[in-house]
């Protein structure tokens, strides 16, 4: 299970990267600062999987889609990925056992 926390936050943080070239190529071709919601990337990328999601989950989940779905599409894309990338990291991480490093002095 650690294996594909890790590997999912490896792909995330690998998405944010890239979409974060993005936001800095338009930012340098237009000389202002410029962010990509993470919903104008999706709707170009596939608009039928963007329809498709958006009607399953104001279907099943209305409370959901109306206030957090459309904040979260609103962000940076970048920025999602990014956090998407911590939270799989944090959870596929492995804690230090106690007393395994015996060379640190007290």
């Amino acid at each position: 299970m650690r294996f594909v926390l890790r590997l999912l936050s490896m792909l995330s943080l690998a998405v944010a990267v890239i979409m974060a070239v993005v936001d800095a190529t338009r930012t340098v071709a237009v000389e202002a600062l410029t962010f990509t919601p993470l919903g104008e990337s999706w709707r170009a990328v596939s608009p039928e999987t963007y329809r498709s999601v958006g009607d399953a989950v104001s279907d099943a989940l209305p409370w959901l889609w109306d206030p957090v779905v459309p904040a979260i599409l609103s962000l940076p894309g970048w920025a999602v990925f990014a956090a998407l990338a911590l939270v799989f990291y944090a959870a596929g991480h492995r804690r230090p056992r106690h007393g395994t490093y015996a060379s640190i002095p007290r």
